[in-house]
């Protein structure tokens, strides 16, 4: 479990940020802290997962169970992903 929460942290990373720096700024924690999760596959700290969900409460039910409602703005950062695109193409449906 503990890899899956790191590899999660890491995916919204990508989707949300340019980068550890800005994330780590972001949810209010050191760099060194976010790339040692990361690398090592641990566990984030219960604050650090507040903070995540903090920052971005679309993806707090995936990142705690892995599960997505749309329908009540619970996504992932694949599905982020996947709207970005259609929005760049114009091809969007909202």
């Amino acid at each position: 479990m503990s890899s899956d929460l790191a590899q999660k942290m890491r995916e919204i990373r990508e989707a949300e940020t340019s980068g550890r720096a800005e994330f780590a700024q972001l949810i209010g924690f050191n760099k060194k802290t976010v790339e040692s999760i990361e690398q090592a596959g641990r566990a984030p700290k219960g604050e650090m997962l507040e903070a995540i969900c903090k920052q971005w409460p679309k993806y707090t039910l995936w990142l705690m169970t892995g599960q997505t409602n749309e329908a009540c703005g619970q996504i992932s950062p694949n599905i982020e992903r996947a709207r970005s695109a259609l929005k760049k193409t114009g091809t969007d449906t909202d």
